[in-house]
């Protein structure tokens, strides 16, 4: 159902608001880039910082420039169940492909709370819904016998796994077959996640390295492995600049540099130190992104 380079997108603020113009122009840029999907509002958009209005605003504009190209698959969890809903509804009624939900942060509900906030969303809202299970940002981590249950919902058809253990998805295809939907959460070990069972990342590094995460899921999947090898060393500092600081700081600082927008976040987001900016800059000119 959905594969290869999906960019969680940043959102440009300038001077306080949504840079709307920056936005889509952005995500019109990944599209002719070759990404194969877009996640506006995810970790990566700062949706913890949108007002309601924002986050339904991003959603539209996002869903406006794709005009069914490629997946837009819209950020809406939270950890009120019933703000999920209100927010997958949204997603839906704007005209996304798929809603990327969360665990619930914070309150560190069970393996059995966990179920029954998904069960709750999916039976709300008649969109795909893919699990973005983070234990690194939401304490929380969903067994992959807890996604195997939910798995047999109709409307749950896939995860972003950002727990780094790569044992996972060969074991969710033990358990569900091949049809779940995996997606790799950590731009780090994406080719790994797809040699255990995974079929694309949601990617950060996309934000500004949209061709080369794009050409490295395309040689994976063509079989041709000498470049996704290649392109899989070409990206791996890129990778780790990404995460120098909190994200998306790092991606938004990078994107700045190829004149997409400012780099700007919300607090309590800070500005980037300087040494962390030259290590930035020093990895995109090692991966060709700058001159």
């Amino acid at each position: 159902m959905f594969r290869g380079s999906i960019t969680a997108l940043i959102t440009p603020f300038k001077k306080g608001k949504v840079d709307e113009k920056a936005f889509q122009d952005f995500a019109e840029w990944q599209i002719e880039e070759g990404s194969h999907g877009l996640v506006p509002c995810g970790t990566t958009g700062e949706s913890p910082t949108l007002s309601h209005a924002e986050h339904h605003r991003v959603v539209e504009l996002c869903v406006e420039v794709a005009k069914g190209r490629i997946s837009v698959i819209a950020g809406t969890g939270s950890n009120s169940t019933e703000e999920a809903i209100e927010l997958t509804r949204h997603a839906k009624v704007a005209g996304a492909d798929a809603a990327l939900v969360v665990t619930p942060y914070y309150n560190k509900p069970s393996q059995e709370g966990l179920v029954l906030h998904y069960l709750a969303i999916a039976n709300a809202v008649d969109i795909p819904i893919i699990i973005y299970n983070i234990p690194g940002r939401c304490v929380v981590d969903m067994s992959v016998e807890t996604m195997a249950k939910l798995a047999g919902h109709a409307n749950i058809v896939g995860v972003k796994d950002a727990t780094n253990d790569l044992t996972r998805p060969q074991k969710m295809r033990q358990l569900v077959g091949e049809n779940f939907c995996q997606l790799s959460g950590e731009d780090g070990t994406a080719m790994a996640f797809l040699a255990q069972g995974g079929v694309g990342s949601i990617s950060v590094t996309a934000n500004v390295a949209p061709r080369l995460c794009a050409q490295l899921q395309d040689s994976w999947h063509l079989g041709t492995y000498e470049d996704a090898f290649r392109i899989r060393d070409i990206l791996s500092p890129l990778h780790e600049a990404m995460f120098v600081e909190t994200n998306p700081g790092p991606a938004k600082f990078a994107a700045s540099l190829l004149g997409k927008c400012d780099p700007d976040t919300r607090l309590p987001l800070s500005p980037l130190k300087i040494k962390s900016k030259a290590r930035i800059e020093e990895a995109m000119r090692a991966a060709g992104l700058l001159n």
